[in-house]
């Protein structure tokens, strides 16, 4: 096999997208086994839509979450410009070549017409295509209107008869993929601002810088007798064809941000892991060994073969991604943990040494996300708990023996010398026997006075790491809350 060569051509027209970094997850990985090379390619030939500030920000999420490329606009290579704006004249002088070699043509066709054709097909409920009116016209009739000033486009001149067919490396495997050609339009090639389609774009880019195989999404599969066809048109050979499975909503439908994420800037600034996520979207069409669930980049690149793609639409399961996520934050190091957390963190919540550790050492078996830093740990950074004395009472219980419970609590915490989980546990089981209270009551009224939620970490760890002045002035104020009620 010669050097293997892919390119990520994503459009610089709004948040980078998941599913940017999903195809090019494969094609990083594909490359990678094989000692080959990765191309980014930026296809802004959409002027409206393109900007340099979403163009930014591809570079910076497919870089976070851990896609590398070889050759881009950003970093150079041998086959630059990789930014398609820049590459206008060079599709424009290969569609006139086609133009020369009889393998496309000159349409005059106005827009008016155009939609008049189609109404037209669709009331005869046929498929919407070309009706060929300016493909035979002579060299004289092409003439006369480029003198009158009308502004062509440039179409494939795509053969009538016959079929064509390629080998998809995931689609069909080891067999031919076919398309009759009867229903194959004369797609425009050039438009008449001079400006390339996605399809010439991308066939002429992807010949020039040598792409050996094609990596892209599902949707694509209807396209690719059209590049096939260019490919013939100028005497080329084809690239290797992967269609990769689209990604689904639970619905089954395509993802889309109505009901899934999928900007990658949201994952970011919502504490994912770039580690979880990258894993995450390899399980969405790769089978690792032994059907591993949790596995490295590395150990993707080195496994990796189409036959362990899958076919079958993945669902985008966020559940899914919030359970590897948290897989992840667990297998963190407590100080590799504390330097994740500090885009999330407040200046100077992570900066109290032992006690940071020990604040995020509780947290860590629990949190699904970095941004759930601060509903776990906000009670640590605050003296003002604003919760409803109902929620001190436990089930089964009273304001009144609530009240109770907490003024006998209360100076047995204050005579406790040594301030530690082991120790406030110990007193808080021995509390329950005297009170004749079972332990999930006592402990749920402790808790909420203590962190003033019902939900929190671990009761005696928070109170070892508040410490005693702060514990007590909070049982106290619970005191004073139950007393109102009463």
């Amino acid at each position: 096999m010669s050097e293997v060569r892919v390119r990520m051509a994503p459009s610089p027209t709004g948040d980078p997208h998941v599913g940017t970094a999903y195809i090019g997850l494969f094609d990083m990985a594909f490359a990678r086994h094989h000692g080959g090379k990765c191309v980014l390619r930026i296809e802004d030939t959409d002027r409206e839509r393109s900007s340099k500030e979403s163009e930014e920000a591809i570079y910076r999420a497919l870089r976070w979450v851990g896609i590398q490329w070889d050759e881009g606009p950003d970093c150079g290579g041998p086959y630059a410009p990789y930014r398609q704006s820049e590459r206008s004249h060079i599709y424009k002088r290969h569609a006139l070549q086609l133009v020369e070699s009889g393998a496309a043509y000159y349409c005059f066709c106005t827009v008016e017409r155009l939609a008049r054709m189609r109404q037209a097909m669709q009331k005869r409920k046929s498929p919407p295509m070309y009706d060929g009116k300016c493909r035979n016209l002579s060299a004289d009739e092409v003439q006369s209107h480029l003198d009158a000033g009308e502004r062509p486009v440039i179409r494939l001149k795509v053969p009538k008869e016959g079929e064509t067919a390629y080998t998809d490396l995931i689609r069909k495997r080891g067999q031919q993929v076919v398309f009759q050609n009867r229903h194959i339009d004369d797609q425009v090639l050039l438009k008449s601002d001079g400006f390339p389609t996605y399809h010439l774009a991308n066939v002429v880019d992807d010949h020039l810088m040598k792409i050996t195989h094609v990596v892209r999404a599902e949707e694509w599969v209807n396209s690719t007798p059209k590049h096939i066809l260019l490919y013939k048109a100028f005497g080329w050979e084809p690239p290797a064809y992967a269609h990769m499975p689209l990604l689904r909503n639970p619905d089954k439908s395509k993802i889309s941000k109505r009901k899934n994420p999928t900007s990658l800037d949201w994952y970011r600034q919502n504490g994912y892991l770039p580690e979880a996520l990258l894993n995450f979207l390899a399980l969405m069409g790769f089978s690792a060994e032994k059907g591993k669930e949790i596995f490295s980049l590395e150990t993707m690149i080195r496994e990796f073969s189409w036959d362990r793609v899958t076919t079958s639409a993945p669902i985008f399961d966020m559940k899914k991604l919030e359970w590897l996520n948290g897989t992840y934050i667990r297998q963190l190091s407590i100080d590799e943990l504390i330097e994740r957390l500090r885009p999330f963190a407040s200046v100077g919540q992570l900066d109290q040494g032992e006690k940071t550790a020990k604040m995020v050492a509780i947290i860590q078996e629990r949190m699904k996300t970095l941004a759930e830093f601060d509903k776990w740990t906000w009670f640590f950074f605050t003296d003002e708990l604003d919760y409803g004395a109902e929620l001190l009472v436990a089930k089964k219980m009273t304001p009144e023996t609530t009240a109770e419970a907490l003024a006998t609590c209360v100076p047995a915490f204050k005579a406790v010398d040594d301030w530690t989980t082991e120790a406030l546990e110990r007193l808080g089981r021995e509390l329950c026997e005297r009170l004749g209270l079972k332990v999930r009551q006592l402990f749920m009224t402790l808790r909420v006075a203590v962190t003033g939620s019902a939900k929190s970490p671990p009761l005696f760890e928070s109170m070892e790491i508040m410490g005693k002045d702060r514990c007590l002035a909070r049982l106290e104020t619970a005191q004073v809350k139950l007393e109102q009620v009463n």
